[in-house]
């Protein structure tokens, strides 16, 4: 007879996330991963699969949280300058806490890229949404006048994912907003 799952798979996923983000994929065992996550192996496997389908778990956790709620604090934005500043500047907040442990999606690209097309897929979706709601933001701001009409925003919103995307690797190597927050600056001015 199958036992009953005893765990909460969302809260795993959750504590999964954190420890593959604090980690990284190949430093994370399935024994650190049980041990961790307070269940066993086998209770592991029959949830997941095995350790990548709870890495892929964990990054689409990471998707649904944190990179969407980045999304919707820029739909928030008074103005389109302001939106984007204050954007970039809470992804680099999150990427220096813990001594500077990044973003998942970007750590994940550096350390599994190119030999993992699910990791591709799942990091490319998520720049191509921040890209599509960057466009938009950028081009209902050249239609109010606050950035130059002259500015094409699918490149604009290209260009700033990419920035961002260097921001958080940095961020990694320099855990200090107060270090980074003036190249936010330095990017902004692209918008004029």
């Amino acid at each position: 007879m199958a036992r009953t799952r005893e765990f909460d798979t969302e809260a795993a996923v959750s504590r999964a996330m954190d420890l593959f983000w604090t980690r990284g994929y190949e430093a994370t065992s399935v024994r650190d991963l049980t041990g961790h996550l307070g269940i066993g192996q086998g209770s592991l496997y029959a949830a997941f699969g095995d350790k990548d389908g709870l890495y892929r778990a964990a990054l689409e956790h990471y998707r649904t949280t944190l990179a969407a709620a980045a999304l919707r604090n820029l739909d928030e934005g008074a103005d389109a300058r302001s939106a984007i500043r204050a954007m970039l500047v809470e992804r680099v907040r999150i990427a220096v806490e813990r001594d500077g442990r990044g973003c998942l999606l970007v750590n994940s690209v550096c350390e599994r890229l190119p030999g993992d097309p699910a990791t591709r897929r799942t990091v490319r979706d998520v720049q191509d949404a921040s890209q599509r709601a960057l466009a938009d933001v950028l081009r209902v701001a050249a239609e109010r006048g606050e950035i130059s009409a002259t500015i094409n925003p699918q490149t604009l919103a290209a260009f700033l994912v990419t920035f961002l995307n260097g921001l958080l690797v940095s961020s990694k190597i320099t855990p200090d907003v107060r270090a980074l927050e003036p190249l936010v600056e330095v990017a902004l001015g692209a918008l004029d």
